[in-house]
C-alpha cells in the first residue's frame, strides 16, 4: 500500500515539472509535490530497505541475484529502451545516443536513476554486514552524508550521499517501523490524529519564509535546512508507513495495494508515454496546466499497467519486466508469476 502511494508521489513530481516546463505555468500539482518535498524520495528509499534484513544474511550469490542484478538489469534495459526512443529515434541523434549509454553505466540516467542507486545500496549494505559493522554507527554516518549536502559533481557519489541513510534506517529500524505500522492499525483515531499534527507541521517547514515555487522548481522553506531536512524526512516516511496502515483496512483501497505490487512496472515504463501524451495535449491545444497534468497522470500511471497486462496475456515481452533465465546468476533463478517481478 506504501509502494503505491510512493509511485503516485513520483509520477505527480514528473508530470508537474514536465508540463510546467511546457507551459511556463503552476498547477495543482505543483502544490501537491510542494507539500510532499520532504518525504517524496526519502520514502522511497525507507520502503526499499524494510525487507532488506530477509535477505542480507543470504550467501553472495543469492544475495546479489536479488538485491543487485535485479535492479541492474532492469536498470539497464529500459535505460537502453529511453535513449535509443528519445535520443536515436526521435532526436535524431545516435552519437548522443551512444554517449548517453556510455555514461549511463557510471552515472544513473534519468528518472531510472534509483534502481541504479538500490543495486548500488544494496551492494554497499552486504558488503557492511559481512564486516559487521555497527549499525547506529553507520547510520550516524549516513546521517552526517545527508546532511553534508556533498557536491561532488558525480551524481552515483551525490545521490548515494543524499538518500543511502533512508535505506539504511529502512533496514536497521524495520522493527520499529512494523511496531508504528501494527499501532496505527489498532488505534485509528490516535494516528488520525497523529498524522495530522504532522500535516501541519510539515507544511509549516515546507511554505516558511525561503520557500520558492516555479512551473518546473520548487525550493523548500525551513524543511530545506541541514539536519532539520533529515528529520523532516523521516517523520514523512513514517507518516507514508502510517497512512499506508490506515488504507489497508479499507477494502474498497485494495486497488492501490495492487498498483504497489507493481511499482516497478510503472516506475520503469511511465516517462515515454507520459511525454507522448503531454506533448499531444499542448499540440491540441489544450494548455491549462491543472488538465494538462492530470491527464498526464493518468496516461503516465495506466500505460505500464496496460503493457504489463497485454504482455502477460500474449505471453511475449515479458523480459521487459520479468527477468530471462541468463539474466539469473547460476544456480539462482526461480520460477515465479510476472506479478512478483518487485523484489523483496
Amino acid at each position: 500500500m506504501a509502494k503505491g502511494l510512493s509511485i503516485f508521489l513520483v509520477v505527480i513530481m514528473y508530470c508537474a515539472s514536465s508540463v510546467g516546463e511546457d507551459t511556463g505555468q503552476i498547477g495543482f500539482l505543483h502544490w501537491t509535490i510542494a507539500f510532499a518535498m520532504p518525504f517524496r524520495m526519502p520514502e522511497f528509499f525507507l520502503l526499499s530497505g524494510l525487507f532488506l534484513g530477509n535477505v542480507i544474511a543470504r550467501p553472495w550469490r543469492a544475495y546479489a541475484d536479488r538485491r543487485v542484478v535485479h535492479y541492474f538489469y532492469f536498470y539497464a534495459l529500459w535505460a537502453l529502451i529511453h535513449i535509443l526512443f528519445k535520443e536515436a529515434l526521435v532526436g535524431r541523434e545516435p552519437l548522443g545516443a551512444a554517449t548517453s549509454l556510455a555514461w549511463a553505466v557510471v552515472s544513473p540516467y534519468g528518472v531510472l536513476w534509483f534502481i541504479y542507486m538500490l543495486g548500488i545500496m544494496g551492494l554497499a549494505s552486504k558488503f557492511l554486514h559481512d564486516i559487521k559493522a555497527p549499525h547506529l554507527g553507520l547510520l550516524a554516518i549516513a546521517a552526517l552524508l545527508q546532511m553534508a549536502s556533498i557536491q561532488t559533481g558525480s551524481y552515483l557519489v551525490d545521490q548515494f550521499a543524499a538518500y543511502f541513510v533512508y535505506f539504511y534506517a529502512g533496514y536497521v529500524l524495520a522493527p520499529q517501523i512494523f511496531r508504528l505500522a501494527a499501532w496505527a492499525a489498532d488505534h485509528t483515531t490516535a494516528a488520525l490524529a497523529l498524522l495530522a499534527a504532522w500535516a501541519l507541521s510539515n507544511a509549516v517547514m515546507v511554505f516558511s519564509p525561503g520557500f520558492h515555487i516555479d512551473p518546473v522548481h520548487i525550493q523548500m522553506g525551513w524543511a530545506a535546512l541541514p539536519g532539520l531536512h533529515l528529520i523532516m524526512a523521516l517523520a514523512g516516511s513514517l507518516a507514508i508507513v502510517i497512512v499506508a496502515s490506515l488504507l489497508v483496512k479499507l477494502p474498497w483501497m485494495a486497488w492501490l495495494k495492487w498498483l504497489g505490487s507493481k511499482s516497478l512496472v510503472v516506475y520503469v515504463a511511465f516517462v515515454l508515454p507520459m511525454g507522448i501524451a503531454r506533448i499531444a495535449l499542448l499540440r491540441f491545444g489544450i494548455d491549462n496546466p491543472n488538465i494538462v497534468s492530470l491527464i498526464t497522470m493518468v496516461v503516465a500511471i495506466t500505460s505500464p499497467l496496460l503493457l504489463w497486462w497485454i504482455v502477460q496475456r500474449v505471453g511475449f515481452g515479458r523480459f521487459l519486466f520479468e527477468r530471462p533465465a541468463w539474466a539469473h546468476l547460476p544456480g539462482t533463478r526461480r520460477e515465479k508469476p510476472m506479478a512478483a517481478v518487485p523484489a523483496e
